[in-house]
């Protein structure tokens, strides 16, 4: 679909919604010229198990020396 840049200006939010809803372009005219493109959004990748709690946790403390508490894991 094509329309001239003045009439993109007036009719703009409805034009995004059509673009939305229907999964369609629009390209946008100046003096039968085209100078821009209205695409609908790419979908959003899947997020993976791997790296989705980055950024949540701190650590205080050393966490690589050894602890002088005996476990009772072993017993």
């Amino acid at each position: 679909m094509k329309i001239a840049a003045g009439k993109f200006k007036a009719q703009c939010l409805r034009l995004m919604e059509d673009v939305q809803k229907r999964r369609q372009t629009v390209v946008i005219t100046k003096r039968g010229k085209p100078v821009a493109k209205l695409v609908p959004p790419d979908d959003e990748p899947a997020r993976t198990v791997f790296g989705f709690l980055q950024g949540q946790a701190r650590i205080v403390g050393d966490i690589v020396s050894p602890v002088d508490v005996e476990w009772q894991a072993d017993r």
